[in-house]
């Protein structure tokens, strides 16, 4: 039965509580819940389950009643929230029960959409792709994933596309934080967040580059003032704009856009000048600072202040309150990312921590502020053109690891792809299944690209865009493009997003409603590596489908489903969870997530108050010992018992109760020199030095292959800690009290890197061509992740003569993302109802603009974006900022009209990323969103 949302909040007795939540705190929201029957008849239930927009992961409490969701309460005893909420936590409910979800599946005909059922759409769609199959092969499909699938939807759907046949698989993290996987992996061997929101209670010093939590990640905040109060820990801010976390800085510094590296160097260059460097702990687990310590040299105060525009009293200080400080802990967010140099920041901001020895300890760290509930989740399980799950990689051996946990024959696999080969390496030919696929950030190059400059059979001809917003993605109008030239474009998503009205096509795209993670139930990782479970709060909505269910449906008409659930129950076409979540426990060695069976993480649900709030320790009850949410890695088998990872390569503790060491990823030496550490090693460790990654032959070697079981010892024969499906090398190097991973020394230089020691180089579209000569980009390249690249080509002409406003974004609290989910719930849609642009007062006078004006902002590649000015000192002369939540306005044009009837999003507006211009990181193709050109002229 259909019913407005009026008529829905008075039947279900919640207008005055609805009411009252417009104006200010309810009576619900400082009570406890607990179970009851309402006057109105039916028992309330009480669901637990994770908030679905940022990644800091905080708890609620729904009501059901009679299967609808009547109420939300805070879960006090949640330990990463206490119960606290941001604007869009406290407002979930309205997205389970929002009247502008996709209601039924839809197609495009003659420029109307037309409701048809789940059977025909995919038939029609099956059999579209299995056309372009045949005439292009499979890499003519793009899938394209989701940060908000949960674990087991995103295992699933990477696993999908290899049983498709194609690399050509991605999803957000590719444009949020992909450098700084990459970075941070290829520093010390795993690539996330190395400690946690709560472990920032400890630190005597915070840093925060290139991210807002006060609006991105709110709830961190209490975290973050917990050690300012507790700890009177300092707070450095470093960003382009004024933000409303500067606004609680003791110490904010105003750099120019794309100059992180400068200033991180240059806070170096005193910290090496004086001497506050930690001199035992690089000699003992840092490989590489002397090669640093070359380039830091050269980054004096005058050419810090000249290329960042921070003068040197403020770099000074900021580098010796980091070191008087310590522990001191480093945050980044996309700031720091999104840059054709993005990897080359994020090894900076390492570097640093490791030249102050903050690494490895409660309280240091680097805290990677991650985006969406579960980015971390879906990148960890190789929702990512360039890996398969637990970041295996694409090489036969990977292959052939996932081949035997999912129960195929290697050659079956191998024969879904295309059969040629579209790259060499070392004058042989690199088969297409060991290929990288295109990046999300280039998919529109995929579909635009002359035939014969792309790596691949043909291009891009079918999309399907399974949660994504592609408002995210810069070059608009060339993105429009590529959507008329594709031959089917499938949208599958709780709402209708902004692909389903940017075009201006007529036919062949299709809508199909996905459930909403409060529709079903599964595993998410939080930022700080915890697997939370969710409960399902309510039955899905309308005609929508959970995405398993969606899968299995696909893969059932694509001829693949008997091999895809080989060992997955399916019941009325629905996937068991369970089963996926045990499948990828017997597959992921690599990064440990391998401990959190579906029971586990289950029981630490029911009990998730018996959890410290800073240590994140279970003190007694069913979980003792436990860390909340068996932070990966969670070693071994779930019957082994390891409680979790806190805080990674954390030497102070036993690796069996949650200790680290540095991961021995690259090699033992070096030129001669040693890359394993020095006479550090974790607490109880029988070897007293370094030590390379476990393998048979090293057990062997040490004397302790005699310690596996005769059934491990079959399993384990010729394998190592990685592809050792029985977990017995990783269980029997844990009891000697070593890492499985190796003791090595993080490394300073990556010398497989365009390059090895991260330099500053200007932006493509820089405003200082006084500083190109100096400091140039790449040059262009021929084809990386099957594309040809521009990077010098694009520097070598000044359009800063044009467009002289150097060109930001950023996020708003109100919104998440693409904003699509946001923009359609009423309660934030109010807060926040106008797409703008924030100018500074001089660039607004001399634009002759005034607060609250329309304005037309044009990018240097020519696309023109109506919006509102906000005149405001934020942000310093010379730079604006968008945010980049909004979307269904097009180059001045409204595009409601367009949507389906009654899913059009309540606010609408130009999307910033439609101004933004070409750009992308040299190892990860990241898109580079924080430092372009434009100019604003009044509308």
């Amino acid at each position: 039965m259909m019913m407005s949302r009026r008529s829905f909040l008075r039947n279900s007795g919640l207008m005055a509580g609805g009411a009252a939540l417009a104006t200010g705190f309810t009576p619900g929201m400082i009570k406890r819940a607990k179970a009851a029957t309402d006057a109105v008849g039916g028992q309330v239930e009480l669901k637990k389950t994770i908030c679905t927009h940022c990644s800091v992961g905080c708890g609620i409490i729904a009501e059901v009643q009679n299967g609808v969701w009547t109420g939300q309460e805070p879960a006090f005893d949640h330990p990463f929230n206490l119960g606290a909420h941001c604007a869009k936590g406290a407002s979930v409910r309205e997205h389970g029960h929002g009247e502008r979800r996709l209601k039924y599946p839809t197609k495009l005909v003659d420029g109307k959409w037309k409701r048809v059922s789940w059977e025909q759409a995919i038939n029609e769609i099956g059999d579209k792709m299995q056309e372009i199959r045949e005439q292009s092969g499979p890499d003519s499909v793009y899938w394209l994933g989701s940060a908000k699938h949960n674990n087991e939807q995103a295992y699933l759907f990477r696993k999908f596309a290899a049983f498709w046949g194609t690399n050509n698989v991605d999803h957000q993290a590719r444009i949020c934080h992909s450098t700084t996987v990459a970075g941070v992996a290829n520093t010390w061997g795993y690539g996330a967040m190395t400690n946690s929101y709560n472990d920032i209670h400890n630190s005597q010093a915070i840093l925060i580059i290139g991210g807002n939590p006060a609006e991105a990640h709110p709830v961190s905040l209490q975290h973050v003032f917990k050690a300012k109060e507790e700890n009177n820990a300092p707070l450095i801010v470093i960003d382009p704009r004024f933000t409303r976390t500067a606004a609680h800085a003791d110490l904010f510094l105003r750099l120019r856009p794309g100059t992180d590296v400068p200033l991180i160097w240059g806070m170096l260059y005193h910290i090496f000048k004086n001497g506050w460097e930690d001199r035992e702990f690089i000699r003992q687990r840092v490989y590489g600072l002397e090669e640093v310590k070359k380039e830091v040299a050269k980054w004096t105060p005058d050419e810090v202040e000249r290329v960042t525009g921070v003068p040197e009293n403020q770099v000074y200080a900021a580098a010796k309150t980091m070191s008087d400080n310590r522990p001191g802990t480093f945050i980044w967010c996309m700031g720091g990312t999104q840059h054709t140099i993005g990897n080359n920041n994020t090894r900076a901001y390492c570097t640093f921590q490791l030249a102050l020895g903050n690494m490895g300890v409660s309280g240091g760290g680097t805290n990677i502020f991650r985006g969406h509930d579960n980015v971390q989740g879906a990148t960890d399980f190789g929702v990512l053109s360039h890996t398969l799950p637990g970041y295996y990689g694409l090489s036969k051996g990977a292959w052939g690891h996932w081949s035997k946990v999912w129960d195929v024959d290697y050659d079956y696999i191998a024969g879904r792809f295309d059969q040629g080969s579209y790259e060499q390496s070392k004058g042989k030919d690199v088969p297409v299944m060991n290929t990288k696929g295109i990046p999300v950030s280039r998919w529109i190059d995929g579909v635009l690209e002359e035939k014969g400059n792309i790596a691949q059979k043909d291009n891009v001809r079918a999309m399907v865009l399974w949660g994504h917003a592609p408002n995210s993605q810069t070059r608009g109008p060339e993105m429009k493009k590529a959507m008329e030239k594709l031959d089917m474009m499938v949208i599958i998503d709780p709402y209708p997003t902004v692909s389903a009205v940017m075009h201006d096509r007529t036919d062949g795209v299709y809508l199909l409603p996905a459930a909403t993670q409060f529709e079903t139930y599964g595993s998410v990782t939080a930022s700080n590596r915890s697997l939370q479970w969710r409960d399902k709060v309510i039955e899905p909505m309308f005609e929508s489908l959970p995405d398993h269910t969606i899968m299995y449906r696909m893969a059932n008409k694509l001829g693949f489903a008997n091999e895809l659930f080989k060992n997955i129950k399916v019941t009325n076409d629905e996937p068991l969870i369970e089963d996926i979540t045990r499948e990828f426990n017997k597959g992921m060695w690599t990064i440990g997530y391998t401990g959190q069976s579906p029971e586990r993480m289950k029981k630490q649900q029911q009990y998730w108050g018996t959890f410290d709030y800073t240590s994140l320790l279970a003190e007694g009850g069913p979980c003792d010992g436990e860390f909340y949410g068996l932070p990966w890695p969670c070693w071994g088998t779930a019957e082994m018992g390891h409680p979790g990872t806190p805080n990674l390569y954390d030497t102070s503790k036993p690796v069996a109760k949650g200790g680290l060491t540095f991961r021995a990823r690259f090699g033992v030496e070096r030129n001669g020199v040693s890359l394993l550490a020095d006479g550090a090693y974790s607490r109880g460790s029988e070897i007293k030095d370094g030590y390379p990654e476990f393998t048979d032959k090293l057990l062997k070697k040490l004397g302790w292959w005699n310690d596996l079981t005769p059934e491990e010892q079959a399993l384990a024969e010729g394998k190592n800690w990685k592809t050792d499906r029985s977990g017995g090398i990783q269980r029997v190097a844990i009891k000697h009290g070593c890492a499985p991973f190796g003791n090595a020394k993080a490394r300073t230089v990556v010398w497989t890197f365009p390059d090895p020691v991260p330099i500053h180089r200007e932006p493509l579209y820089t405003s200082r061509r006084d500083l190109v000569e100096k400091y140039p980009t790449y040059e262009d390249r021929k084809s990386f992740y099957r594309l040809p690249v521009r990077y010098g080509s694009i520097q070598a002409k000044d359009y800063s003569k044009d467009y002289p406003i150097i060109l930001t974004s950023g996020r708003l609290v109100e919104y998440e993302g693409g904003g699509d989910e946001t923009r359609s719930n009423a309660w934030l849609a109010e807060l926040q109802q106008d797409m703008f642009v924030e100018m500074h007062p001089r660039d607004a006078n001399n634009a002759g603009v005034k607060d609250g004006d329309d304005v037309w902002l044009e990018g240097a590649e020519g696309a023109k974006i109506k919006v509102k000015a906000m005149v405001t000192r934020r942000v310093g002369s010379g730079v604006a900022f968008m945010p980049f939540h909004f979307g269904g306005h097009f180059l001045g044009k409204d595009l409601r009209d367009k949507y389906p009837e009654g899913a059009d999003p309540y606010v609408l507006g130009e999307a910033c990323n439609t101004a933004m211009t070409y750009g992308y990181d040299s190892v990860t193709q990241m898109q580079e969103t924080k430092c372009s050109l434009c100019r604003i002229t009044k509308a």
